[in-house]
């Protein structure tokens, strides 16, 4: 039983490093188009995607979006035909970009506020893995006020000071009795930046490259909550008021990016994404108390390096109508022995479609919609022994307005 409870404790802060919870809905008329945008300058998602472009932008925007987010996840366990789904959640990812400078000028400031990691899953308390997992609530907010100057037509420069506000809800059983959970819960927050150049060549075509900084978050003053039927002899080791800290490595990313334009009416994009998750060797955080005999936990994750390749296009079928479509590639950076429920990662493929109606001379509407298809993963977790094959499928509609002048 100890070390059931060491393990499910230790697999907490993972829910914000897994690929399935690196969420990259950062813009609709980028997701319309495969998520592509480093090479590109389309409004103002440039402050993600890429801010040194943000100062060829001819114009200022104020714009918002959200991208509800169902995640479908089912489990097979190994040597038995049971299958259990996860209910029905819906994330809700969004978006929140301004964009200023004056109309003669070489610079534009900017502020985005973004999530870039988040997630909301509940698989219940009565299937194999509720020692693991009941459910899950996860939020990563980015803050980023930007910096854009154009240095010459054909190149411009950009950079954002970055700050993170995380926070997490998971539910999970104690192996002492039916009714007995853990939850843990707790905010905290990290720094870092965001950087990029972006180049426009003679031949017409774009090329853009940024690097989004590692940001460290440390989670302080955490609760550790233990309810249910323990029984008396075993409460004194699950102590009321026991709080817990950690640091979690969120990875660095390396994007380049191209934009072609065959003729007037077509834009397409190209995007090639590097995370560096290699830095997530292992997870160890503390306890303000005992727990079950022990204030350190120390958890093997070993991941790798992942990438992602993206493509996508835009058709302007009139002055107020955009058609977009695309679709990519990732994989994943979560090895075998590692795959858990709070993010049941494979390598995944994805299409994208996307509308855009000008509903105003100076008001934009944008749709987006993103099926996900994860690869079937069969998994034996190397700490937790739960054995069986994932099954995962996500879909994201999505929706923005932008203001320009």
């Amino acid at each position: 039983m100890r070390r059931l409870l060491l393990i499910g404790l230790a697999l907490f802060p993972v829910l914000a490093m897994a690929q399935g919870f690196q969420v990259n809905l950062h813009g609709q008329k980028q997701v319309g188009m495969g998520n592509t945008g480093t090479g590109l300058v389309q409004d103002a998602a440039s402050i993600l995607f890429n801010p040194g472009a943000v100062a060829m932008l001819p114009e200022n925007y104020i714009q918002g979006g959200v991208s509800p987010l169902l995640f479908q996840s089912a489990f097979q366990s190994t040597g038995s035909n049971k299958t259990f789904n996860n209910n029905t959640q819906i994330a809700t990812p969004f978006t929140f970009y301004a964009a200023w400078g004056p109309k003669s000028s070489c610079w534009k400031v900017g502020l985005g506020v973004y999530t870039p990691f988040g997630g909301l899953t509940d698989w219940g308390n009565q299937w194999d893995g509720k020692y693991v997992l009941e459910s899950l609530n996860l939020k990563a907010i980015y803050f980023q006020p930007t910096l854009s100057v154009k240095l010459a037509d054909f190149i411009s420069v950009g950079g954002g000071f970055v700050y993170n506000y995380g926070s997490v809800d998971l539910l999970r059983g104690i192996p002492v009795s039916a009714d007995a959970t853990a939850e843990l819960k707790g905010s905290g927050k990290g720094y870092g930046w965001n950087a990029g150049v972006y180049i426009k060549t003679e031949a017409g075509i774009t090329f853009g490259f940024t690097h989004r900084s590692q940001v460290d978050t440390k989670i302080d003053g955490g609760d550790a909550t233990f309810s249910g039927s323990i029984p008396a002899s075993l409460q004194g080791r699950f102590p009321a008021g026991t709080k817990f800290s950690a640091q979690i490595p969120l990875p660095s990313t390396t994007s380049l990016g191209i934009g072609i334009y065959p003729c007037d009416k077509w834009t397409v994009g190209l995007d090639f994404n590097y995370v560096k998750w290699r830095n997530y060797q292992s997870l160890d955080f503390n306890y303000s108390q005992p727990v079950n005999g022990s204030t350190l936990t120390s958890s093997p994750r070993n991941y790798n390096d992942a990438f992602d390749l993206r493509g996508g296009a835009e058709y302007k079928a009139s002055s107020t109508v955009a058609l977009r479509f695309g679709g990519g590639y990732a994989s994943t950076p979560v090895q075998d022995g590692y795959v858990t429920p709070e993010a049941p990662d494979a390598n995944r493929v994805y299409g994208t479609v996307g509308f855009g109606y000008k509903v105003a001379k100076k008001l934009d509407l944008d749709v987006s919609f993103e099926y996900e298809h994860l690869k079937d993963r069969p998994q034996t977790n190397i700490e937790s022994g739960l054995s069986g094959t994932y099954k995962t499928n996500v879909l994201i509609p999505g929706i923005s307005l932008a203001y320009h002048w």
